[in-house]
């Protein structure tokens, strides 16, 4: 129901006045019920009929509806009797408040509901334990801090102010429970959803956030600018070679003498890239000497015969070899018979 729908009774710290009803058509148990109530019979055959009979009978001084009882302690709890039995525990220390109420609005033609609102003793039955022992309890259960009194006092001022402005509101069928001089009770499981909303009111005293324990995070040293320096500007090791491996080492030249093919200049520098290619492998350092005899002979089967200095002196030696290694790149091999315009190289003497 919007509030605008609601009489000026309705406001927080008005004063009590007639209810406004607003009825659409008759409904069959709102007939009954006024029918019950009144004692005096009374004609209800039309809507303004009911209207008038409703407004009436809900006006009365007597017509405070309960709508809720709710159980709270008598003292704070530091202060409560403890007792191991519990019937003497709940004598002593815990008291019913009976949450009352009167009609301020009836409308069954928008909203189809009624309203409710707290009379003044109730208010002040509900301010009263709240301060003296809710808050009590509530501040007890907190730790200190700076504003914390002033805190807590605001949060009073704004339950007075919550308590007058409570409106109840529920479906209009609840006034079936309407009794004798315009009282009554709820019924059908709504003084649960009343209790619900009475203690909606009582909010807790919200503490700030403890103040958070930083942990300072100690950074390693970094060391000094010298130090520093010394990083970037020392060169970069070799790495180190591990034990029974040596590096590549330049193998100094021979003392002994050096042949003709040593002093000659590199045949492969001077000679053209597309003349590389058609060149064949280097021969041999060492090769038997060349034969005609066929492969059936009998040396290739026969038993090796024992070699003697006579057949030794034969041979050609390594160093034979070396020293007719300038006539043979160009008789020996072929060269000058495949490249007819490759150039002569001059060979020093041998020795």
């Amino acid at each position: 129901m919007p509030i605008a729908l609601l009489p000026a009774s309705a406001a927080a710290f008005a004063p009590r006045g007639n209810p406004t009803v607003v009825l659409s058509k008759v409904e069959p148990w709102l007939t009954a019920t006024l029918k019950r109530v009144n004692r005096v019979k009374r004609p209800l055959n039309n809507v303004a009929q009911h209207t008038r009979c409703l407004t009436e009978t809900l006006s009365s001084a007597n017509a405070i509806w309960t709508l809720c009882s709710l159980m709270f302690p008598k003292a704070p709890e530091s202060e409560l009797r403890k007792d191991e039995n519990p019937f003497v525990d709940a004598m002593f220390n815990y008291q019913m408040i009976h949450v009352e109420a009167y009609v301020v609005h009836v409308d069954m033609v928008s909203q189809n509901e009624v309203a409710f609102k707290l009379t003044p003793e109730t208010i002040e039955s509900l301010v009263d334990f709240h301060k003296e022992i809710f808050s009590v309890d509530s501040a007890a259960s907190t730790w200190d801090w700076p504003d914390k009194d002033s805190q807590l006092k605001k949060l009073q001022e704004e339950f007075v102010q919550s308590a007058n402005k409570f409106i109840y509101r529920t479906k209009v069928q609840a006034l079936e429970g309407l009794e004798e001089d315009g009282a009554g009770e709820l019924l059908g499981g709504r003084s649960e959803d009343a209790k619900a909303a009475i203690l909606n009111l009582f909010v807790s005293l919200l503490p700030p956030p403890p103040p958070r324990v930083i942990d300072v995070i100690r950074a390693p040293l970094l060391p000094s600018s010298t130090v520093a320096e010394e990083w970037w500007s020392s060169p970069v090791q070799q790495p180190v070679m591990p034990v029974g491996v040596e590096g590549w080492k330049v193998i100094p030249s021979s003392p002994s003498p050096v042949s003709n093919c040593d002093t000659t200049p590199n045949m492969w520098t001077v000679m053209p890239m597309q003349e590389t290619h058609q060149l064949p492998s280097p021969a041999p350092s060492f090769s038997q000497p060349y034969t005609t005899a066929p492969y059936d002979a009998p040396q290739y089967y026969d038993a090796p015969v024992p070699v003697n200095m006579a057949a030794l002196s034969s041979l050609s030696l390594p160093s034979m070899l070396m020293q007719q290694c300038g006539t043979a790149a160009s008789m020996g091999f072929g060269y000058n018979d495949r490249y007819q315009g490759f150039p002569a190289l001059s060979y020093g003497t041998t020795m």
